[in-house]
């Protein structure tokens, strides 16, 4: 095996062509896996698009909240895409050879947008916070023009954090075992390999375990409170229900993002008490679930987009309906003319 070697700081620095995932090859009735995983990855890109394609032709939904609900549904189809095509191409080809670069790119985008499902979470729970709290200024302080700069500066930040966190696993030498136990490049399993010190990448691991997925559970958890501290204060029963209602289905998605995520990166990542097989398992279902149920659960608890999702359900069945009929209406005429 051939190896690349540069010279950074005075020291040699190992770079190998490249790692094998080995994360599935111990699983049971792997490919009933791998058919489900094909059957999420289709829900998400359909459903997804199917938000985004009503969000964007209808000029009534384009307020603030749908610019967050079309900025989780782009996130929920590229994080889904980092890793689940990659996934089934090693089960189909079995190659479970990833080049050395394009490791670290698989690596940067699923963590870049992993963050930013994280953080376009916390701006749904920021939407409701100011229209649940502060609704007589809701228009003057929730803007489409503060939502996109909100918008923008997530993904400028997380972008930017995650490329500084990738480029520093350049900086360590793998000269021994190229076996990376995870379903795709994962931060902690790949920095673990190297030969020399990686005490650096890990505290960065850990302070984005916290930056990332911690801190923005944390603003999501304290702007509920502050709504129930406000829906409490309503004095109609009919106000508070329609309140809170219009926080169920961003409820639902939190809980199935945040919760598996946390549980599994304090236990594995810290304490180290999950079996690696159940770790790697968990961590794909936990990742790959989100953005399939994401679009699903806004579609049927948002009322607005059920409205136009069913309303262009029946123009196409309409219009189908009208195509098939046509030819009889045809055919009725000739004949009439014809007697």
């Amino acid at each position: 095996m051939s190896f690349l070697r540069t010279v950074l700081n005075d020291s040699v620095i190992i770079h190998p062509p490249g790692f094998y995932i080995i994360g599935f090859q111990t699983f049971p009735y792997i490919s009933v896996y791998f058919i489900f995983l094909a059957f999420v990855y289709a829900v998400t890109v359909l459903f997804n698009c199917l938000v985004v394609y009503i969000i964007a032709f209808n000029h009534c939904l384009h307020t603030p909240k749908f610019l967050a609900v079309v900025n989780l549904a782009v996130i929920d189809v590229m994080l889904n895409s980092c890793t689940i095509p990659s996934m089934i191409k090693i089960f189909l080809i079995k190659d479970n050879f990833i080049p050395f670069n394009l490791c670290f790119v698989q690596m940067f985008f699923y963590y870049a947008f992993g963050t930013l499902e994280s953080y376009a979470l916390a701006i749904l729970a920021y939407d409701r916070l100011i229209a649940i709290c502060f609704p007589l200024r809701q228009n003057s302080i929730n803007t489409l023009q503060n939502m996109s700069c909100i918008v923008g500066l997530a993904w400028c930040f997380g972008l930017g954090i995650i490329a500084f966190a990738t480029g520093i696993m350049t900086r360590l030498s793998f000269c021994n075992s190229l076996r990376v136990f995870s379903y795709f490049c994962d931060y902690a399993p790949v920095f673990r390999l190297a030969c020399n010190d990686y005490t650096m990448q890990w505290s960065v691991g850990s302070l984005l375990t916290f930056l990332l997925l911690v801190g923005p559970f944390t603003f999501i958890v304290l702007s509920y409170v502050s709504i129930l501290v406000t829906v409490f204060r309503m004095k109609s029963l009919d106000s508070r229900v329609k309140a809170l209602a219009t926080c169920v289905e961003h409820i639902i998605l939190v809980a199935v993002f945040y919760i598996p995520l946390i549980t599994i990166f304090t236990i594995g990542f810290y304490l180290r008490l999950i079996d690696p097989d159940q770790r790697v398992l968990s961590l794909s279902l936990a990742s790959c679930i989100p953005p399939c149920v994401n679009p699903i659960v806004y579609s049927l608890k948002t009322k607005e987009i059920k409205t136009r999702a069913l309303a262009l359900v029946r123009k196409n069945i309409i219009g189908t309906d009208q195509r098939r009929i046509k030819p009889w209406r045809v055919k009725e005429t000739l004949q009439k003319v014809w007697l």
